[in-house]
């Protein structure tokens, strides 16, 4: 899966609609094999974005968390420290 995809369930403050259309646009560009779609295929393109954003963020309204809300701070915090290990050289 893309890499730029990022979990949006159970943080504190809830994902917004935009990250949840970013991620749906990261997904058909990465099924499409496009990151442009030429005009032919633009309308199909733009309606797989709105039909994921849609269903992304009924998901999101719909899952429950047993656990408590992640802060986004904190996790920011942890993958940069990974990456600041995984590519130190």
């Amino acid at each position: 899966m893309c890499r730029n995809i990022r979990t949006l369930h159970n943080f504190e403050p809830p994902a917004t609609r935009d990250e949840a259309h970013a991620a749906a646009l990261q997904y058909v560009r990465k099924i499409s094999g496009t990151a442009k779609p030429s005009q032919a295929n633009a309308a199909a393109f733009d309606q797989a974005v709105a039909d994921v954003t849609a269903i992304t963020v009924r998901l999101l309204d719909e899952l429950t968390a047993v656990s408590p809300p992640k802060n986004r701070e904190e996790e920011a915090a942890k993958a940069r420290a990974r990456a600041a290990t995984r590519y130190a050289s």
